[in-house]
């Protein structure tokens, strides 16, 4: 069973966020001023949480999340 957004911390959120426009791990964390290793971190976490297996997946369950919001 999958998860909501609200599940995640507003870090794993924002991380998830950048994920989503395409940004990779080098990128997410120069914009949020942390290492690498901490987005890889978020990201297991995100995984996780949201019951998907990968990067791939977890942008487009963000994706469509913010479809229905809208």
């Amino acid at each position: 069973m999958k998860a909501n957004l609200r599940a995640l911390t507003a870090r794993e959120r924002e991380v998830l966020n950048h994920l989503a426009n395409g940004q990779r791990n080098h990128g997410i964390a120069n914009e949020l001023g942390i290492s690498p290793r901490t987005v890889q971190k978020h990201l297991q976490r995100i995984y996780a949480k949201l019951g998907v297996t990968g990067r791939t997946a977890a942008a487009l369950y963000a994706v469509r999340a913010a479809a229905k919001r809208d």
